[in-house]
């Protein structure tokens, strides 16, 4: 992972980092009140070596033996036996290996001197402890250094700095344990956003997209709030930036026309749910109001759901047509204008994949290609069922809707690779439900103001009010509104 990818992770799970910084300072504020104070005293003492013969000789001989024997005084300074009379001098409960716990020694360097240090939760007894050591130990190292046979020892020590009892102490130290808490929480909550996004293989963003099909994407649709109750995006809010990114995917499908040999596409998902239904729908109305005939064919025989997100009537359709029931004509709904028609699922059938497979459902893709200038066919999901796929293949190619933050990778390249199979062409793909960038809030600030009606809202107003008022498929004077096509039929 490069700079970028690291940023691009903080700024995704801010929040669990966040979280997890707060409960560390947190975690860390409480072990700093319920921790039990610890005082710290410590007391000095003075190694030397008494000299028999008043000369320099003796003095640096002298001198030299201390500073050699501090080493091993320093570490007889915690033994039993310097720290067995200071606790019963001071009535302690502590046994000398719980004492030594809380006592050390330092001897300075290049110097005969010896520190001990002795901490406590009272000050005073710490202070008491640090000096009954220093006593013992003035005891306890000349017995060890006296000679068999004589009654002096050559060593001696002094204390030359008694302890005073600490006003203030040691630990816990509140300011250290918050900055310690905050720099652990900070470690923590980055490493497990690290992990999470490695974890995670959960479709992101248009790159992950790209890196898997080889597909460019056409199209990317931001998620807003208010996508479930208003679908129509392109119709209740024209102006809003989703409506704004289904007029780029429109122009982007426009240079896919150019080459292809059909104008007709099928539009597929890997799962459902990622929202390839009103990506269908609303594309058909941003191509319609850009002046093009558009035919919106609900494909899905399975779960049809154009017809209940457009409001029209959907028992006769696509399968009454494929079974000869119904002309092809006489099943398609106008809609809104006169450059938007929808050809519905009808009843669910028992063979969905045979009829969309049949040289019927060749003979209707043709007729429809010939009377629109685009023909989009809402499929239904790749991975559960072979249905996309047939009709890929009878197509101009798939436009591939990937629900970022709903597919995994996986799923993704299954999908992809499903289409490959059948030797389809996989001629684009739409990220939807991609985040908004702040940049991209600002872009389309201008087209919010209320004091502006574009003439593609006016249009939608117009649409509703048809769609509310006619009988679907006919004007108000009973006249069919069918593309040209069909009326020399």
């Amino acid at each position: 992972m490069g700079l970028a990818e690291y940023l691009g992770v903080l700024r995704k799970y801010w929040m669990t980092i966040t979280a997890t910084t707060v409960l560390a300072v947190v975690l860390a504020v409480l072990a700093t009140v319920l921790a039990t104070p610890r005082y710290q005293a410590s007391s000095q003492v003075f190694v030397s070596v008494r000299g028999g013969e008043d000369s320099v000789n003796a003095m640096v001989a002298g001198r030299n033996f201390s500073a050699e024997q501090v080493t091993s005084y320093t570490e007889i300074v915690t033994s039993p036996r310097v720290l067995e009379p200071v606790i019963e001098d001071l009535g302690l409960a502590d046994t000398p290996m719980s004492l030594a716990s809380r006592v050390r020694a330092e001897r300075p360097k290049n110097t005969v001197l010896i520190n001990i240090v002795a901490s406590d939760a009272s000050p005073s007894v710490a202070a008491a402890v640090a000096n009954g050591i220093a006593a013992s130990l003035a005891k306890v190292v000349p017995d060890l250094e006296t000679e068999v046979g004589s009654d002096r020892s050559p060593v001696e020590i002094s204390t030359i700095r008694e302890a005073a009892i600490p006003g203030a102490p040691v630990s816990p130290q509140p300011a250290l344990n918050v900055v310690l808490g905050l720099l652990a929480g900070l470690v923590l909550g980055v490493g497990i956003a690290v992990v999470r996004d490695l974890l995670d293989t959960r479709i992101r963003t248009a790159a992950d997209v790209e890196a898997i099909t080889g597909s460019s994407v056409i199209g990317s649709i931001p998620f807003e709030e208010h996508t479930r109750s208003q679908p129509l995006i392109v119709s209740e809010s024209p102006q809003s930036p989703r409506a704004e990114a289904f007029r780029r995917l429109r122009t982007n499908l426009q240079f896919l026309e150019v080459g292809s040999s059909s104008r007709c596409f099928v539009v597929v998902s890997a799962l459902p749910g990622e929202g390839k239904s009103t990506t269908s729908i609303n594309l058909a109305i941003t191509l319609a109001d850009a002046g093009q005939r558009v035919a919106v064919v609900d494909g899905d025989l399975r779960r049809p759901s154009v017809s209940r997100y457009l409001g029209l009537e959907g028992s006769v359709g696509l399968t009454t047509v494929l079974i000869g029931k119904v002309a092809l004509e006489d099943a398609v709904q106008p809609w809104g204008t006169e450059n938007l028609h929808v050809l519905p699922s009808g009843q669910i059938p028992p063979n969905p994949s045979e009829l969309l497979g049949s040289a019927q459902m060749v003979r209707t893709i043709e007729q429809l290609t010939q009377a629109y200038d685009v023909v989009l066919i809402d499929s239904a999901p790749l991975l559960p069922v072979t249905d996309g796929a047939i009709l890929a293949k009878m197509t101009g190619g798939a436009i591939l809707v990937v629900g970022a933050g709903v597919a995994h990778k996986a799923h993704v390249t299954e999908a992809a690779g499903a289409l490959r199979t059948v030797d389809a062409d996989l001629v684009g793909t739409v990220l939807n439900r991609s985040e908004v960038s702040e940049r991209s809030t600002y872009r389309y600030r201008y087209y919010s103001s209320d004091e502006d009606v574009s003439p593609a809202g006016a249009q939608h107003g117009a649409r509703d009010a048809g769609k509310r008022t006619h009988r679907p498929g006919n004007r108000p004077g009973g006249e069919r509104r069918w593309p040209p096509v069909f009326s020399g039929r």
